[in-house]
């Protein structure tokens, strides 16, 4: 199949970045162009939907499971589809940005059987880093991405059979990539990012004994799923694969997408691999969607909101449940952790922590969970060892006795723990640290220990917004008002500007995305504007 002769491709207007033109062909731009014309109007009706939606929330304080698809549910028939042999085992797997070589490199090579290659929360989305992801994995599965550092050392990938499956990432659908238009209108970068990706590389993994496989981010409800799946089934005919080539795991990553997990699997199921546990969005979109809820939805600081938490017990409980029932894997989230190799006690800290997290998910009945960092796949490879021996994964263990309400999926008022003076001094930390990362084109940081990336300053920015607008009281007495919030902003910029950085844009978007009362959906929106758009 091919675009009709009377329909124009995609238009790239960027800086050149060199190699582009092997991945920006005239058919390439074509299929871009075919996707965008077919799905990015239903793209804009969900996004609108998801207003609607958010309207209800605020106006109810309360979220319910689906009744006009109970039948989905209470159906004890319906499987997805098998997963494939490269898909059946993911014990472990490894998170980090394509657009690094070396990363790349490290993440094929790091004993990890999955590598979520990420174009989304991990990556800053430059020109230069979506052109650089894609051909850095064209040029991975075609053994030419050896690579040597300024300071001699060389990189290249270990035997076939030991690098790690890849699962791509694409952008969430509410972000644009304005470098590529199609009839006037910027590409949505979800499309932009699977559609380079699978048509480079579709045929090439199956010759490789792969396939194309892909998480999928910020799905908030099963219709969204359901898109999704029509563009596969387009995609695949458009290329002239078989249907159910392609494979999805759907991060179980916004609240209202907890309500909907057997739906999504239900519209995925021919293409479906799995849910994921994504902790960190999860606990943004909890906050985000009811920010203006009161005290009851009021989080205490980010670090004492633990998955042990009888709201976290209850979705991740519920997703290997639901997951298991359904035949799919269910993979487990990320803890921030990250080791240390010249700090000792730091490393101990992580390493133990990380160790306590993964033996949670694996005695849950996880089927495999993410790690960030290398040095942390026999940490948590260990654990899941432990628990599945040499089985693949542990879809037998049906869960049945885990019985989750509406009500205890949002019943954030159990925690004890509340706001501090320290939670909030951190919020803008990491805040300013992260956003100014994230326009120099980093999307994964190491602030204070823990990998960063754009779900932890979502939850930063977004409890701030929350604190101030319910007039949260701190441990010291303070309330949490606009003044304080700048004061403390002030402190901090004060403290890192010797550093080279875009600190004062990073500090100024903080506090609008933090203190506006037009509250922003993603802070990505208006960071996205300001990137360079002369060097990215």
């Amino acid at each position: 199949m091919s675009a009709p002769a009377s329909s124009p491709p995609a238009v790239v207007d960027a800086p050149h970045v060199e190699r582009q033109e092997e991945l920006l062909t005239d058919a390439a731009l074509a299929f871009l162009a075919a996707l965008h014309r077919r799905f990015t109007p239903r793209r804009d009706e969900l996004l609108a939907r998801r207003a609607t939606r958010r309207a209800e929330i605020a106006r109810t304080g309360r979220l319910d499971f689906l009744p006009e698809t109970a039948g989905v549910r209470a159906d004890p028939d319906w499987r997805v589809a098998p997963a494939p042999a490269a898909l059946e085992d993911r014990r472990v797997e490894i998170t980090g940005p394509a657009d690094d070589r070396k990363m790349t490199i490290n993440a094929l090579n790091s004993g990890a059987r999955v590598w979520l290659a990420d174009f989304e929360d991990a990556s800053s989305p430059t020109w230069r880093n979506v052109v650089s992801g894609q051909l850095n994995l064209i040029d991975a599965y075609e053994r030419r991405i050896d690579f040597t550092s300024p300071e001699g050392r060389t990189y290249a990938l270990g035997p076939a059979a030991e690098l790690a499956t890849v699962v791509m990432r694409p952008r969430g659908w509410h972000l644009d990539e304005r470098h590529i238009t199609v009839d006037g209108r910027p590409l949505p970068g979800a499309l932009a990012d699977f559609g380079l990706y699978f048509f480079h590389n579709a045929r090439r993994l199956l010759d490789l004994g792969k396939g194309p496989y892909f998480y999928l981010p910020k799905t908030e409800s099963h219709l969204e799923a359901r898109l999704w799946n029509e563009v596969f089934v387009f995609a695949q005919d458009y290329v002239g694969v078989e249907r159910g080539t392609v494979r999805a795991t759907v991060l179980i990553e916004t609240i209202t997408a907890a309500y909907e997990m057997e739906e999504i699997l239900h519209e995925l199921r021919e293409h479906a691999s799995g849910l994921n546990a994504g902790r960190w969005d999860y606990l943004f979109s909890l906050i985000k969607n009811f920010r203006d809820g009161g005290e009851k939805f009021v989080l205490p600081d980010r670090n004492a909101v633990t998955m042990t938490a009888p709201f976290m017990r209850a979705y991740t409980e519920l997703l290997v449940r639901t997951c298991h029932r359904r035949g799919a894997h269910a993979i487990g989230g990320m803890a921030a952790f990250i080791p240390s190799r010249r700090d000792p006690e730091v490393n101990e800290v992580a390493l133990e922590k990380v160790r306590a997290d993964k033996r949670r998910e694996a005695g849950d009945g996880f089927d495999g969970s993410w790690v960030a960092h290398p040095d942390l796949v026999p940490v948590a490879r260990a654990c899941f060892d432990a628990v599945l021996g040499d089985r693949p994964h542990q879809k037998d263990r049906l869960r049945e006795d885990v019985e989750v309400t509406a009500e205890q999926l949002i019943a954030v008022d159990t925690l004890e723990a509340r706001p501090t003076a320290a939670g909030l001094r951190n919020a803008v930390q990491v805040g300013i640290r992260y956003i100014e990362a994230w326009l120099r084109g980093l999307g994964a940081v190491a602030i204070f220990n823990l990998m960063e990336d754009a779900a932890t300053a979502e939850i930063s920015r977004s409890q701030i917004w929350q604190w101030v607008d319910a007039g949260v009281v701190l441990d010291t007495g303070e309330k949490v008002t606009g003044r304080l919030v700048r004061e403390v902003a002030a402190e901090e910029l004060a403290a890192v500007r010797t550093a080279t950085g875009a600190w004062q844009q990073a500090h100024d978007l903080l506090l609008k995305v933090a203190l506006d009362e037009d509250y922003a959906d993603f802070l990505t929106l208006p960071a996205y504007e300001l990137l360079d758009r002369e060097g990215d």
